[in-house]
């Protein structure tokens, strides 16, 4: 039997006994008691789990929510004290559409977020997706909800043959077609739970999935086919030089990223010029002023289109008041806007100096 509403029945079951805790969540039987979901909580986590791990965000939330505990809040920090508590977590524009639409909702929504699948996408930073999750586990607005967990759940219960991205509009209407009209957010949550702790993409639990009877992959085939993909193309590989440079007291020599492009408005050591379609110059050469610079090896760092390998470079005593750098304590270097790639060359030149933060 494959039929939608007892799929939904059986997800929802399995989900008020087995839900995730999670501190953005609101639990099935806390939404019983009458508590319900608080949207800016909702917007925030959706927007930190795009391209980022569940277990990373926590602390990410946490610390976000604590400094900014509701929209208004958000909405009066600046910029750059968001890209600097967003440091780490990458993928920067998130960041920044994240203070944008902060402001929006205040100035043009009284400070609410709109029950409104489209009114949500005209959000900056808020497309299909987190649009529709916003809408369903928020507001309980039914809406196809999708993310890779999702598509795999449904591509196995449907054997959908048709290659991802190009299976995703098929795949959405089976979402759209099973989905609880009563529940429509615990539904979304609980399908996203099966993707990420049964019906995983490699050894999927079927003998503990609530809908293993309804699935016609495990039936008919190999679940962990499924989703199809096409095969991935190759990232081009990049190359360029970054230069650490230390005072007589120790302090690490910072400057900002230029205000567009990738990692715009970022804090890193100087750099070579490369990015996605060129690369950098590697040799101590390029430095950005005389010094004694020391190879310290290389880092490598994958981006969304591309993998970088950068030069370590090294000079200690420097003394510079240039007028584009400034100095940064390692007491206080947690607290820069440093991306991840820049964690990574710093620690190359100085290796103990994250591992005491």
């Amino acid at each position: 039997m494959n039929s939608s509403p007892d799929i939904s029945t059986k997800l929802l079951d399995w989900y008020d006994v087995h839900a995730r805790e999670l501190p953005w969540r609101v639990s099935p039987k806390d939404l019983a008691l009458g508590i319900l979901p608080d949207p800016y909580r909702v917007w925030m986590s959706e927007i930190m789990l795009q391209q980022t791990t569940v277990a990373t965000v926590k602390d990410y939330f946490s610390k976000f929510t604590a400094k900014w505990p509701n929209i208004a809040a958000l909405s009066s920090a600046s910029e750059d004290e968001v890209l600097r508590a967003w440091a780490g977590l990458g993928y920067y524009s998130r960041a920044r559409n994240l203070k944008k639409c902060a402001d929006m909702v205040v100035t043009s929504h009284d400070g609410h977020f709109p029950a409104d699948v489209q009114a949500l996408k005209a959000l900056p930073g808020i497309g299909d997706y987190t649009a529709a999750a916003i809408a369903s586990i928020a507001f309980d607005i039914p809406a196809a909800v999708m993310d890779g967990n999702v598509e795999r759940v449904f591509s196995r219960l449907f054997t959908i043959e048709t290659p991802l991205p190009a299976a995703k509009p098929i795949i959405k209407a089976k979402v759209a077609e099973t989905l609880s009209q009563t529940r429509p957010g615990d539904f979304a949550q609980a399908t996203m739970d099966l993707g990420a702790t049964i019906c995983t993409p490699k050894k999927p639990a079927c003998m503990h999935c609530p809908v293993r009877e309804n699935c016609k992959a495990l039936e008919k085939s190999d679940p962990e086919l499924f989703p199809y993909k096409l095969a991935k193309k190759e990232k081009p590989k990049r190359v360029g030089a970054a230069f650490v440079a230390t005072s007589p007291s120790g302090d690490i020599l910072l400057e900002q990223r230029p205000s567009s492009g990738l990692l715009a408005s970022m804090t890193q050591v100087p750099t070579t010029g490369w990015n996605s379609r060129q690369d950098g110059d590697t040799n101590v050469h390029a430095a950005p002023f005389n010094a004694k610079w020391k190879n310290c090896g290389t880092i490598r760092h994958v981006f969304t289109h591309f993998e970088l390998e950068l030069t370590v470079w090294h000079a200690e005593n420097v003394r510079s008041d240039g007028q584009n750098y400034w100095w940064a304590t390692r007491e206080n270097i947690s607290e820069e806007a440093l991306p991840t790639v820049m964690k990574k060359v710093i620690s190359c030149a100085i290796p103990e100096l994250f591992q005491k933060q």
